[in-house]
């Protein structure tokens, strides 16, 4: 069948389920946009910024468990996807961002609006591709949906000349894909699996380390199994919450630099840490040198890259962990760690989340989070921004379902949340989805309120309003002796006004007694909401893990007598 290049690309797209577009038009990718509009299966959302689209296709991808797309022209349309690509690459998203170039005659003449993307994106991609021929063009998009998807997940750039996109090709029948020395790993070894075996049959303090991974992998219900035959006791990176059940009694929740103090100070007592599709990033660890210091550390994970990259790993193994969880569940006898578990226990009733709310305020951000996840947990999917509104949120929202935190973690991109949303909301139309924000964040995205009014869509958009960047604010605190610097808005727009003027309905709480009924009314009301709590900027995130120290050495909030 003979047709544009562009046409062909928008029945690839059809082919591999993408059902949304994330995009702003340009020059460049007239033909795409031409193409779209004669697809009705297809649907183009216009976001307010280019920047917004990667973050709405990481939403849609966490989503859908499958790649989301994004468009832009070339030149500064290109260069606006940058954050968003590299932040899905820290996080393992799938993705494929297509962008338009100028014709190929034109390339490397510094022509109106020509940037080298593919150059740019080389260090945050797991692959890209700059279209030369037009006849290649359905193979790589095939390849890029591949590769994307498949071993560790991530983002694939397509880079397609104006000239390329207009010319006429014929569309293949036959787009089997087949990448010479791209065979990812996804059976684990049985040797490893047998002395991981053999190092369970030793170990007398256990813990389960759960990392992204395991969301992409889906991999909730063997890790449920893997806990109570192992009988041991769960923490999770940012990227993994809700991948277990945070208020289940093996749940010690986040670990890290503001991990929960029962699940730092189990890593830094265990005596075997089995890591589950974790990278060992700094955030999660601390100091490497005092990082689960008496344990025998297990690694899987699919990206053999990953494995003893940040700290020592005495048994790895790598693969894809819900097929490894699989056979260690076969493989491995029942345990009893009843001594252990009752340690843990204890850590969690000695230092209760409720303890390191601080005092600075009336209204605790910390409380606000409590009562939203006890109003919506068994039924929303939450996406944050990046601060202490993120913190908070893994800390005290206590999560149930798989799948049901979307966030920034390696990359830690403000403005990610309320673009993420309307990525999710896509996804999902029938959810309940709420983005946490706080008035940094939110500021570098409130455009898009107009895409969200656009689309009908009904997010509950909870921002954490004090003026200031408190988590920068924080860090100066302990690290800069309290010289605080470029951290203050002091011309903070009225956000219920301005949502007021996309036609957003708006909700303000101010004090803790209108707290709980406020904050149901706002969930319970129709289309696209704003619900700003005033808070204080003196509210801190605890605990918190200086820096050069390691997880058990973390800083609590203690009440003043």
């Amino acid at each position: 069948m003979k047709m544009k290049a562009a046409e062909s690309l928008m029945k690839i797209l059809e082919d591999h389920g993408v059902d949304v577009i994330f995009g702003y038009p340009g020059g460049a990718v007239l033909p795409i946009y031409d193409a779209i509009l004669k697809n009705d299966n297809i649907k183009h959302v216009l976001v307010r910024n280019e920047q917004a689209a990667p973050h709405a296709a990481s939403g849609y991808a966490k989503m859908k468990n499958r790649p989301g797309v994004c468009l832009a022209t070339s030149g500064p349309g290109a260069t606006n996807l940058v954050t968003g690509i590299a932040t899905a690459y820290m996080d393992s998203v799938p993705m494929v961002a297509i962008t338009g170039q100028v014709s190929t005659p034109m390339i490397g003449t510094d022509a109106f609006q020509e940037v080298d993307i593919t150059g740019i994106t080389m260090p945050i991609t797991k692959h890209n591709y700059l279209v030369k021929d037009a006849k290649d063009l359905p193979r790589i998009m095939s390849e890029a949906f591949h590769v994307a998807s498949t071993g560790r997940p991530g983002p694939v750039l397509v880079d397609i000349p104006r000239d390329v996109a207009d010319t006429m090709i014929e569309h293949p029948d036959d787009l089997t894909v087949n990448i010479k020395g791209y065979k990812p790993t996804y059976k684990g070894h049985n040797s490893q699996i047998k002395k991981i075996v053999k190092a369970l049959e030793k170990a007398e303090a256990p813990l389960i380390m759960a990392g992204g991974g395991m969301q992409y992998a889906g991999a909730g219900d063997e890790l449920k199994e893997f806990a109570e035959r192992i009988d041991a006791p769960v923490v999770t990176t940012l990227n993994a919450i809700s991948i277990f059940p945070e208020t289940d009694k093996r749940a010690l929740g986040m670990l890290g630099m503001h991990g929960r103090p029962a699940a730092n100070y189990a890593v830094s007592h265990c005596d075997l840490l089995i890591s589950l599709g974790a990278r060992f990033g700094d955030r999660a660890t601390g100091s490497v040198g005092k990082f689960a210091k008496k344990a025998t550390i297990i690694h899987i994970d699919i990206d053999p890259a990953e494995i003893g990259k940040n700290v020592r790993v005495d048994v790895p193994i790598v693969g894809d962990v819900k097929i490894i969880l699989k056979d260690l569940n076969a493989a491995v006898e029942q345990r009893d760690h009843s001594e252990w578990n009752s340690k843990v226990a204890d850590w969690k009733l000695e230092h209760p989340m409720s303890d390191q709310y601080g005092n600075e305020s009336d209204l605790k951000p910390q409380k606000i989070l409590e009562l939203l996840g006890d109003l919506t947990r068994d039924r929303a999917v939450v996406t944050t921004d990046v601060g202490q509104h993120q913190m908070w949120t893994a800390l005290h929202y206590d999560f149930e379902k798989e799948r049901t935190l979307i966030t920034s973690g390696g990359l830690g991109t403000m403005g990610y949340g309320f673009p993420a949303a309307i990525g999710a909301q896509m996804a999902d139309p029938e959810k309940l989805v709420i983005c946490v924000t706080g008035d940094g964040s939110f500021q570098m995205s409130l455009p898009e309120m107009a895409t969200a009014i656009e689309h009908c869509l009904p997010i509950k958009i909870v921002l954490m309003n004090n003026s200031s960047l408190s988590l920068v604010k924080q860090l100066q605190h302990f690290q800069c002796d309290r010289r605080y610097s470029g951290i203050d808005f002091t011309a903070n727009p009225d956000f219920c006004l301005l949502a007021q003027a996309y036609g957003v309905k708006t909700f303000r709480i101010e004090k803790e007694e209108e707290m709980e009924e406020k904050l149901a009314e706002a969930l319970a009301s129709e289309g696209l909401t704003l619900i700003e709590c005033i808070v204080s900027d003196k509210e801190m995130v605890y605990p918190f893990v200086p820096g050069k120290k390691g997880l058990d050495e973390m800083v609590k909030f203690e009440k003043l007598k």
